[in-house]
């Protein structure tokens, strides 16, 4: 990053620095963190547009609060550079997402200040609350928790449990609602509608500002002034609001909304609710983008972004003229809605990620048959299953690592009772610079294990389409297609779609000394390890298998009598993945074939480009080369090393 000096920035390494200021400067403060995330992100790419609205609330979180001994958490931690950079991680923030840098979300393990590790939505009430009880436990009154948490995040069922059971105790607990109106994707559902209702009504914000006044005004007087505001605040909700009640019915104490960019009325409001005990909630309009104003206009767009030019926004990304495959998401977007318009029956399901998905393509062309439920994995599959008692063909699309929050749906409401539910996997296998919280490690392993799903994975674009048309094509019962984060490999994708045989694989190429067995994208790298090989005359077989479960047993028979070493390569975790699968084929007929397995290791994985992270755990096309040399030279040293 070029070096550009901050007046006051400069003077703050970590929030007791930021202490040490009048409350006059900190606008000016503001005015500076902003500048240098612009500054940082417009060289580095990253997270942008949620970062840059919470400016002012984290200078005010950090200047009332005693960080880090009173704890401050994140939820999801897209909006948490400016915390970053206020708490002794400004002179490395450039490296932010980069391959060995610092992490794109709070991790305990890079600062004490990073209370808790986070990346999925709406968990921050319920860790703060966690940490509030653990303080009350401990004899500790004194110690403040926060929970910051978007409206987006508060759409997540999570988020009211925390809020239900928070309301029962007399925990030092506030909730910071931080509502911009805007998640990656628009917000949807009726709290949305709530929230809006209650944050725009110019009558009761008129009059609960008068309220205010008045409370700040007669605070000498004691808490009967409080008591006596409050009871007249609430009155006022309840005449000028419908249901205003919703956080008071949750037994949480809730306070604003008030103007999140606004930072002395947030000093001064915050400094006053850390004087009141229990459960709390404060609600905090903010804007996404705030401070740039492309990025407050276009809010999805800026969301988060590679290198730009700050003057005009223009995108400093190498372009070429030359035609680039596109990426799987994408194919599944536009593949969707051809398959939508031969079968009215098929329907598009998305918990909150439509744009992230490419089933915002459907939302536009087929709006009635396409539903964004907002951050709610849980009830997306389950609202997928009930769809299809009825005959529907719902195409359930969640990223891979988010399924994980819906697992028990996927067994209990589809898998038990075989219902046709297709799901579409984005971003499976090492998902890139948002790192371990983000990976699609685990979807071999946790769906090959539960009776009666089908489990596979394209190797190309052409792949993909073939088996969500083969999905779609009959009742097929549960149904798993996983593909990676980015592009494929085919310019021209827009193949006739056919019929692929459940549970068959297909040989790619043809050969003598060893067998490597893929599946999935991660395939691709086979392809290219083997040219490399075939130059040294060493000639491998390749089969892309399609499908892990069922695993095509006519086809292992003959590979496992053919072939005395077999590789196989997976961009997923090692452990109970593809590779296991071939080794219980094995056990379970007696073979007793050398067997390497490449993929994912048995470790958390951190962040990186998805290259540098294949290159890492030793599975791209260097490692497929150098394992193929050395089964067959098995008695080199370095395949030793290998091994283990």
């Amino acid at each position: 990053m070029n070096k550009t000096t901050y007046k006051f920035l400069d003077k703050i390494n970590l929030p007791s620095d930021l202490r040490k200021f009048e409350n006059k400067d900190l606008e000016n403060i503001c005015d500076d963190l902003r500048k240098f995330i612009i500054n940082s992100i417009s060289e580095n790419g990253g997270h942008f547009g949620a970062s840059l609205g919470v400016v002012e609330l984290t200078v005010a979180l950090h200047y009332v609060y005693n960080t880090p001994v009173d704890k401050l958490v994140w939820d999801v931690g897209h909006q948490a550079y400016g915390h970053k950079i206020l708490t002794g991680r400004k002179d490395n923030f450039h490296t932010n997402r980069i391959y060995k840098g610092l992490s794109g979300f709070p991790k305990i393990t890079e600062s004490k200040y990073d209370t808790f590790g986070v990346g999925h939505s709406s968990t921050s009430i319920s860790a703060a609350l966690g940490m509030a009880m653990a303080a009350k436990l401990n004899g500790d009154k004194e110690r403040q928790h926060i929970a910051v948490i978007g409206d987006g995040g508060m759409t997540g069922g999570m988020s009211f449990e925390g809020m239900n059971h928070a309301g029962d105790t007399e925990a030092n607990l506030t909730i910071i609602l931080n509502d911009n109106c805007m998640s990656i994707d628009p917000n949807v559902g009726a709290l949305k509608k709530y929230l809006t209702d209650m944050s725009t009504s110019p009558t009761f914000n008129s009059i609960r500002n008068d309220i205010w006044q008045v409370l700040g005004k007669l605070k000498t007087v004691g808490e009967s002034a409080r008591g006596i505001a409050k009871t007249i605040e609430k009155s006022l909700k309840s005449f000028v609001l419908d249901n205003s009640n919703l956080f008071e019915a949750l037994n949480l104490r809730y306070f604003g909304p008030i103007d999140g960019h606004d930072i002395n009325h947030l000093v001064k409001t915050l400094d006053d609710l850390k004087k009141i005990p229990g459960p709390k909630l404060l609600h905090c309009i903010t804007k996404k983008g705030k401070g740039y104003t492309l990025a407050e206009k276009h809010q999805t767009k800026w969301h988060a972004t590679g290198k730009f030019d700050v003057e005009s926004g223009k995108s400093l990304a190498a372009k070429s003229n030359k035609k680039t495959p596109p990426k799987y998401q994408d194919v599944f977007g536009h593949t969707i809605v051809e398959l939508a318009n031969s079968n009215k029956k098929i329907v598009g399901i998305t918990p909150a990620m439509p744009s992230g998905s490419s089933l915002n393509i459907m939302m536009e062309k087929i709006p009635d048959r396409a539903f964004d439920v907002g951050i709610a994995e849980q009830h997306a599959v389950t609202f997928s299953a009930g769809l299809a008692t009825q005959g529907m063909v719902p195409f359930c699309n969640i990223y891979s690592t988010f399924m994980q929050r819906a697992y028990d749906q996927v067994i209990h409401d589809v898998c038990i009772q075989n219902l046709p539910v297709i799901f579409c996997l984005d971003r499976a296998g090492v998902a890139g610079s948002d790192g371990p919280t983000h990976h699609g490690a685990y979807d071999i392993a946790y769906m090959r294990c539960i009776p009666n799903m089908i489990l596979s994975a394209p190797m190309n674009e052409s792949e993909l389409r073939n088996l969500m048309f083969t999905a779609q094509s009959k009742n097929n019962g549960p149904f798993t297609i996983r593909y990676p984060r980015g592009k494929g490999v085919q310019v021209e994708w827009e193949t006739e779609m056919e019929i692929i045989e459940i549970g068959k694989g297909r040989m790619v190429c043809e050969g003598d000394d060893i067998a490597i067995l893929s599946i999935g994208h991660i395939g691709n790298y086979v392809t290219k390890a083997i040219k490399k090989l075939n130059k040294e005359k060493i000639f491998p077989s390749h089969y892309d298998m399609r499908f892990v479960k069922p695993i095509d047993q006519e086809l292992l028979h003959k590979i496992l009598k053919k072939y005395k070493f077999i590789l196989t390569v997976e961009d997923g975790c090692v452990m109970g993945g593809f590779g296991s699968a071939v080794l219980e084929f094995m056990a379970e007929n007696n073979y007793t074939n050398s067997v390497q397995r490449l993929g994912i290791p048995d470790r958390i994985v951190e962040h990186g480009s998805q290259d540098e992270l294949y290159r890492e755990c030793y599975y791209d096309d260097e490692a497929i080369y150098d394992f193929c040399n050395k089964m067959l030279d098995h008695q080199g040293s370095k395949y030793e090393e290998l091994v283990i």
